[in-house]
């Protein structure tokens, strides 16, 4: 199968979108198909330890989103089109469309090519939080690209909601993959460990971006626990004013790869505070280190976290409830071993693979569907 995997963001960009974007790509090789990806080309350098893509990428020229130049917007131009029509997709993957997925719809809808979309970030949120106000306008442009796709593929159950209630037709559930080899247990390092607890008696971490809609603020009374060290993986426009207002939390940057993963495997607990999350593919890799997790009982978080059993959900938007879930979790040692051992067991099956080949009988159906119609 010749697939055109359109995304809005990918490697060396760290984000989620890149890289579920380029776990598909990977996939897609080893099962045999021939994928080709169309990104925006961005001014970052690729990251320590980053990895080569599997297949050729085409990149589009593109300029950084005003206030936050880490996110690149595709600019208009032929070379879009002229790479799908070289390519001759059977079908065009759009990963979190919005600008050049938007596009690339459109070029499909010309080459009479189905598309499936996947969504993954709420933009109609972002577009308050960065632009104080144009959530129904994000809204309309999401519903308008996604009600052109033949499958709209959702990674959580409040995603799936949310796409339905605003009317977006043909959804369905798709989840994300976790590399289980890399985020595990025995990767914790007690060296590492010691060095980032400083004397103290519980380690609690978060990792992901550093960006008004994380909400990473919410760590200030978490930070003031006795005996607590919290630190922060990650990097953002947030970075240099949450430095200021947390002065007892350790800011460590970004890592990655198999630094990223002793990271994980060496906390007593972790937490995230951003409440728009549509997967939080962060609380997933956690739980894949044997790690309790604390999280908003919003969006991806619910569907990932069993509260009382693998971690806790809390009130979005709540510092003193994070405060007092990770002081109750920091007060058993056997119930953080209890509670981080079901949240391995809960996602160590959760593959890039096995979700890898979920997507391919998406495909398939959408393929399936395409020739009834014809037929």
């Amino acid at each position: 199968m010749r697939v055109a995997l359109v995304t809005e963001s990918f490697p060396p960009d760290v984000n989620g979108v890149a890289h579920c974007a380029l776990e598909t790509a990977r996939h897609l090789v080893r099962r045999g198909h021939d994928p080709l990806v169309i990104a925006p080309l961005g001014g970052a350098a690729p990251a320590s330890g980053s990895q080569e893509s599997p297949c050729p990428v085409v990149r589009v020229p593109s300029m950084p989103l005003p206030g936050y130049p880490q996110v690149r917007i595709a600019l208009p131009g032929r070379r879009l089109s002229a790479a799908l029509a070289e390519h001759r997709p059977d079908l065009v993957h759009l990963a979190s469309p919005f600008v050049l997925g938007a596009r690339a719809m459109a070029a499909a809808a010309r080459l009479r090519v189905p598309a499936v979309a996947v969504y993954q970030t709420d933009l109609g949120r972002y577009a308050r939080t960065y632009l104080g106000g144009g959530g129904a306008a994000a809204w309309r442009r999401i519903k308008a690209v996604h009600a052109a796709a033949d499958r709209t593929l959702a990674p959580s159950s409040a995603a799936l909601r949310d796409l339905t209630e605003h009317g977006v037709p043909r959804v369905h559930l798709w989840p994300r993959g976790v590399d289980s080899e890399r985020f595990h247990p025995g990767r914790r390092d007690s060296v590492l460990r010691s060095s980032l607890v400083a004397g103290r008696e519980l380690l609690v971490g978060y990792v992901g971006r550093l960006a008004p809609e994380k909400d990473v603020r919410l760590l200030a009374e978490t930070s003031r626990l006795p005996g607590v060290r919290t630190v922060v993986v990650g990097d953002g426009p947030s970075a240099a004013g949450l430095r200021t207002a947390l002065p007892e939390v350790r800011f460590m940057g970004r890592r990655t790869g198999d630094e990223l993963a002793r990271i994980y495997a060496s906390l007593d607990v972790f937490v995230h505070t951003g409440p728009y999350e549509t997967f939080c593919q962060t609380v997933q890799e956690a739980m894949a280190s044997g790690v309790p997790v604390v999280a908003p009982r919003a969006g991806g978080p619910v569907d990932l976290v069993d509260h009382g059993r693998t971690g806790l959900l809390v009130t979005p938007g709540d510092g003193a409830a994070f405060r007092d879930a990770v002081r109750f979790l920091g007060g058993s040692a056997e119930l953080r071993a209890r509670y981080g051992a079901a949240a391995r067991g809960a996602v160590a099956e959760r593959t890039w693979a096995a979700v890898g080949d979920l997507l391919l009988g998406h495909y398939e159906a959408v393929l399936g569907d395409r020739t009834a119609v014809a037929a």
